[in-house]
């Protein structure tokens, strides 16, 4: 039987592979989350630095939002998120959802996301 961690790892590294695959030819949205927060990041993998952030931490999101973990906040962190790119001039991203499955917080964060402008 395989238990909670071996799964997330095997998605972690099933996903890490579609980025290989993809290559460094545009810029990646990376998700995490945790019990209390979540945070994005759209990273250049050529430079190696980040291009634009948001959290569920930063004040606009944590007053406006009774909780940091719930999807109101993620829906709030991706369409800030795809704000600060698109500003940057990055309008293509490869969707980053490490080991976390596509559901609830992180599909509300990522239809935030594709909603504010975002491609992927």
């Amino acid at each position: 039987m395989l238990d909670t961690k071996k799964l997330r790892d095997r998605r972690r590294d099933r996903q890490r592979a579609r980025i290989k695959k993809v290559g460094t030819d545009r810029a990646r949205l990376s998700v995490f989350r945790s019990g209390k927060n979540i945070y994005a990041q759209i990273i250049n993998d050529k430079v190696g630095g980040t291009i634009a952030s948001a959290s569920s931490l930063e004040s606009s999101i944590k007053h406006s939002s009774k909780k940091g973990a719930g999807k109101d906040a993620a829906e709030a962190v991706g369409k800030l998120v795809a704000q600060r790119a698109t500003e940057k001039g990055v309008k293509r991203v490869y969707f980053d959802r490490g080991s976390y499955l596509f559901h609830g917080r992180v599909k509300a964060l990522a239809d935030a996301a594709r909603q504010a402008g975002l491609e992927f």
